[in-house]
C-alpha cells in the first residue's frame, strides 16, 4: 500500500477522501466506493498502487483515439476498481471483481514502454478500469514517462475532483473521456455519478491536452437523436473539432436483457451529432 493523496483527517480516526466527487468519508478500516482506497490507522492508503491487472500493447485507435498519433501503438495498463457502478461495464472482471494482479513499479512500467518503442509504441495509456482511482501510481508513472519523451494517455470516466485533475494534467498528452449519457438521471441511476462533474472534466481537459469523447449508445436509455444532439452541441461549444465516438452497445455484465444497438440507431445518432461536430465515428459495428 502507498499513502494516498487528497484526503483530510477527521475526528475519531475518520478520513475524508477528496479524489473524486463521491467525497467518501471512511471510518477505521473502511474502503471507498472505488474499492481502491482504505482508511488504515486513521490514514488513507491506495490499495492498488503498482498493482497491474492487465497490460497490452494496443493500437492507439483501440482507446479509442483516432486523431492522436494514428497508426501507432501504445502500452496499455490497468488495475482493479472503479468509482462508477455501471451495470453494463465492459471490463467488469477487473472493475468490480477481485482481479489477479502483478507487481509493477512506475519505473518498471516506464522502462517497458521504452522497450516497445521499436514496435511503434508512443507511450503509456492508463485504461481498462478507471485510472483516476489509480491516482498515485498514474501520477508517479506519468512523470517518468514524460522524462523519457513518451506520451501519457488517460481513458477515463472523467469523475475526478478539480485539484487532483489539475495536478495530473501537465503530464497528460491525450484523454478519451466517456460521457455515458447527456442526462443527470442516467448518471444517477446507472452509474451512481453525476453528469455535471464529468462535464467539468471535459471542459478543463480540452484546454490542456488532446481530448476525444466516447458515448456507448444503449437502446432505450440514451439513444435518441435529440439527446445525442444536445451532447454534440455542448461539445461544439468547447470546440467543434472534438472527436466523438458513438459506440454500439452489446449485452454485458448485469445488463443482458437489452439487445444490441441497431445500426440504424447509430446512423441517426451520427447524423444528429454531425450537424455541429466535424468528426463523429461509429464503433463496435
Amino acid at each position: 500500500m502507498k499513502q494516498a493523496m487528497f484526503y483530510e483527517n477527521l475526528d475519531d480516526g475518520v478520513v475524508h477522501c477528496h479524489l473524486c466527487p463521491h467525497e467518501c468519508v471512511l471510518p477505521a478500516e473502511g474502503t471507498g466506493v472505488c474499492r481502491a482506497r482504505k482508511n488504515t490507522g486513521g490514514e488513507l492508503y491506495s490499495l492498488n498502487y503498482a498493482r497491474v491487472a492487465s497490460i497490452s500493447l494496443d493500437p492507439i485507435e483501440k482507446k479509442p483515439l483516432y486523431h492522436f498519433h494514428p497508426g501507432k501503438k501504445i502500452l496499455s495498463a490497468g488495475t482493479f476498481g472503479c468509482n462508477f457502478k455501471c451495470g453494463y461495464c465492459q471490463n467488469w472482471t477487473i472493475a468490480h471483481k477481485d482481479a489477479r494482479t502483478m507487481l509493477l513499479e512506475p519505473a518498471e512500467l516506464a522502462d517497458v514502454a521504452v522497450d516497445y518503442v521499436k514496435d511503434g509504441n508512443i507511450g503509456v495509456a492508463y485504461t481498462y478500469n478507471e485510472p483516476s482511482i489509480w491516482y498515485e501510481f498514474v501520477l508517479d508513472t506519468a512523470i517518468l514517462v514524460k522524462e523519457k519523451k513518451l506520451a501519457n494517455v488517460l481513458v477515463t470516466n472523467g469523475f475526478i475532483c478539480r485539484e487532483p485533475l489539475g495536478k495530473l494534467l501537465p503530464y497528460i498528452d491525450a484523454m478519451n473521456i466517456d460521457v455515458k449519457a447527456f442526462t443527470d438521471e442516467f448518471y444517477k441511476k446507472y452509474c451512481k455519478g453525476s453528469l455535471e462533474a464529468v462535464q467539468k472534466t471535459v471542459e478543463i481537459a480540452a484546454a490542456s491536452c488532446h481530448v476525444e469523447i466516447t458515448t456507448l449508445v444503449i437502446p432505450g436509455l440514451n439513444d435518441t437523436p435529440e439527446e445525442i444532439g444536445k451532447l454534440a452541441r455542448w461539445l461544439s461549444s468547447i470546440s467543434p473539432e472534438i472527436v466523438l465516438h458513438l459506440s454500439r452497445f452489446f449485452p454485458n455484465y448485469q445488463m443482458k436483457d437489452i439487445p444490441p444497438t441497431p445500426v440504424a440507431t447509430l446512423d441517426a445518432a451520427r447524423i444528429s451529432a454531425s450537424s455541429c461536430l466535424k468528426y463523429v465515428y461509429l464503433g463496435n459495428i
